[in-house]
């Protein structure tokens, strides 16, 4: 067994550079500086008592460095994966509780073991079939959905729990007046500090500075005596090794949940994974062996009871701006959190909630993709309109729902534009040997009783029908004195199965018996192979088939004209008994 195809540490480690040490450890320093303060946070978010959050930031970031191939991306607990949790738990037990508690780590033990199954079958690739707009509208409507979550902590008022979004901000709005002011000025405050502290130098932790302020605040101003809500205890010391608690009946219960932020979690990985590989170019990742990655990090993390982690895009751009070089990076991250925990905690008795919302709230900032929304309507509207439905389903029926439904209309939009792909009538542009779609050139020339047809995708069971169709709608309204002969561009044809090779043959059919000599040109060399397999090369007739567009119009004007048959014997040349790919 090669380990170092499994424990990547294995490739990069014995060859690093101690060059990069100060780099790394300057920036798991700053991560580990923005980790406490959101990971207490996210767990809040989740329902979850703060230091699960924390407990996110030790085993899971050792393990990620260990197998992850991102040299920057950064694991733990992040917003979207916590109101998943919340979102699917809270509808079994009551958040905060024991049952609740133990309900979230199997939920995160689950998670983990599906993506590590995900990657040992290669399923990496899966997650490109969640498209951006549909993550951009179910992660913005995510946003109204977390910042819906905090109007407790903001308004220092209790808000039940509410099937649907409206209820919570309708009863909200009636039960304004019980705003307790100084909760509500605590969390604009500490929103404010931090904004104002990220535009004076975004190298500045501004959380972790509103965190100290209102500690401080707190305990020294007692504030807590007038009303504002404090965290209280958080255990000190490192988490114990623990079984969680699983049965038949639980993994039944919390497995719609553990779908949901399994496969979330796959595409924030590998998405958020290539982003840092475009712009340091200097290494490429692995979609399967991320997956494991993540995967593990969450095993080994729900046995010493962490919160479900994923990757962070805002910690993943810390760490990069921080001049992070490697995975030793999140080494250092989860040693300082370790300190965190083994001498800081009594510390956060004073934190106060409304500081750990104002965190939450900015976070929403970054999640509202209004910007993606107003390019999607002036660049494409069919994916514009995609992200609002995703945006609105989520909304009005939940998170799983959402994420159903972008799954779902992810696959149902590459399901229709294969079905229907693009195809174009083709004129040689004057004085050229070149051919274009004559909708986009008019100057383009069509060739006499001759048309030429480029069909731009594979042709595959999904689309053989549309193709049969095409044709025999081309035949039926041409006039039949008028078209003679019809040469299908096949270059941009990269595949064909069963069904197509049916097609191509039934198509071949109905032209001959309605006299329209039928030409194939530009056949790439897997697809000729498959045409030889099904005896199509000898039925099209070899004479038919060319390399070249104007090959095949020069061979039907000068056979119309003279009879002869003049074609190139490499447009038909396949590799099927040497069994090689062009």
């Amino acid at each position: 067994m090669n380990l170092k195809k499994y424990l990547y540490i294995l490739e990069w480690l014995p060859n690093y550079n101690t060059g990069f040490l100060k780099n790394d450890l300057v920036a798991g320093l700053t991560v580990s500086v923005m980790f406490v303060p959101q990971g207490m946070a996210y767990a809040l978010l989740a329902g979850m008592p703060p230091i699960y959050g924390l407990y996110g930031g030790l085993l899971p970031l050792f393990l990620y460095a260990l197998f992850g191939t991102s040299r920057h991306l950064s694991v733990g607990t992040v917003a979207v994966s916590s109101l998943l949790v919340l979102a699917g738990v809270s509808q079994i037990a009551e958040p905060f509780t024991p049952t609740y508690i133990s309900l979230v780590i199997l939920t995160g033990l689950l998670a983990g073991v599906i993506q590590a199954l995900a990657s040992f079958i290669r399923l990496g690739f899966l997650a490109n079939f969640l498209s951006y707009p549909v993550i951009a509208g179910f992660t913005s409507a995510a946003a109204i959905i977390i910042a819906a979550s905090q109007l407790k902590y903001l308004l220092g008022f209790e808000i039940p729990r509410f099937g649907a979004l409206y209820d919570t901000f309708g009863y909200a709005f009636q039960h304004i007046g019980e705003t307790h002011w100084p909760t509500f000025l605590l969390c604009i405050a500490g929103i404010g500090l931090i904004l104002g502290l990220k535009k004076i130098n975004r190298s500045i932790p501004g959380p972790l500075i509103v965190v100290v302020i209102g500690i401080l605040m707190i305990k020294f101003l007692k504030l807590d005596q007038q009303g504002i809500d404090i965290v209280k205890g958080v255990p000190e010391g490192l988490p114990t090794f623990l079984l969680p608690e699983w049965s038949m009946a639980n993994i039944k219960l919390v497995f719609p949940t553990v779908l949901t932020v399994s496969i979330m979690g796959m595409v924030e990985t590998i998405s958020i994974g290539k982003v840092w590989e475009a712009k340091h170019k200097n290494y490429k990742i692995d979609a399967n062996q991320e997956l494991l990655a993540i995967g593990i990090s969450k095993i080994g993390g729900a046995f010493f009871q962490a919160l479900p982690t994923s990757a962070s895009f805002t910690r993943s751009a810390v760490n990069s701006e921080s001049g992070g070089k490697t995975q030793l990076s999140s080494i250092f991250t989860a040693l300082l959190i370790a300190m965190t925990l083994l001498f800081l905690t009594p510390v956060f008795y004073f934190l106060p909630k409304a500081i750990l919302a104002a965190i939450v709230l900015l976070s929403v900032k970054s999640l509202f993709e209004y910007k993606e929304a107003i390019h999607l309507w002036k660049t494409h509207r069919g994916d514009f309109f995609m992200m609002l439905a995703t945006f609105l389903i989520t909304l009005i029926f939940g998170i799983e729902e959402g994420v159903l439904a972008g799954v779902l209309l992810s696959v149902l939009m590459v399901m229709y534009r294969s079905a229907q792909p693009h195809i174009a009538v083709l004129g040689q542009i004057p004085n050229t040997n070149y051919f274009r779609n004559v909708e986009r050139f008019p100057n383009a020339i069509q060739i006499p009783d001759c048309l030429i047809i480029r069909f731009d995708s594979q042709l595959f069971f999904g689309n053989a029908l549309y193709f049969k169709e095409f044709f025999e709608e081309l035949v039926t309204s041409n006039d039949p004195s008028e078209l003679t002969g019809i040469v299908l561009d096949a270059s941009n044809i990269n595949d064909i199965d069963s069904s197509g090779l049916k097609a191509l043959k039934s198509t071949k059919e109905y032209l001959e018996r309605a006299h329209v000599d039928f030409y194939l040109s530009g056949v790439i060399g897997p697809v000729r192979d498959s045409l030889h397999k099904a005896d199509l090369i000898d039925e099209i007739g070899k004479e038919n088939q060319f390399m070249y567009v104007q090959d095949a119009i020069d061979y039907h004007l000068k056979r119309n004209t003279t009879g002869k048959n003049i074609w190139a014997e490499s447009a038909i040349q396949t590799n099927v008994e040497e069994e090689e790919e062009e």
